[in-house]
């Protein structure tokens, strides 16, 4: 099997929806009590956050082959 590049953009893109998905089934069980819309903002600063984790990791890549 070929190895693939690590790419940590897609790593904090999937743990910023599992806390996500964790924070509204929490919601849904009564567990966690916030307003609904307050997460929005938090999911999109997350998306934000891997992209210049992806832009940081492109960046060293290429640096590095050259």
């Amino acid at each position: 099997m070929r190895r693939h590049d690590f790419e940590p953009g897609k790593l904090v893109v999937g743990l910023v929806l599992l806390v996500g998905a964790a924070a509204y089934l929490g919601a849904a069980r009564g567990d966690l009590h916030f307003p609904s819309y307050a997460l929005l903002p938090v999911l999109v600063a997350g998306f934000c956050l891997a992209g210049v984790v992806s832009s940081v990791a492109f960046a060293v890549r290429r640096r590095r082959k050259g």
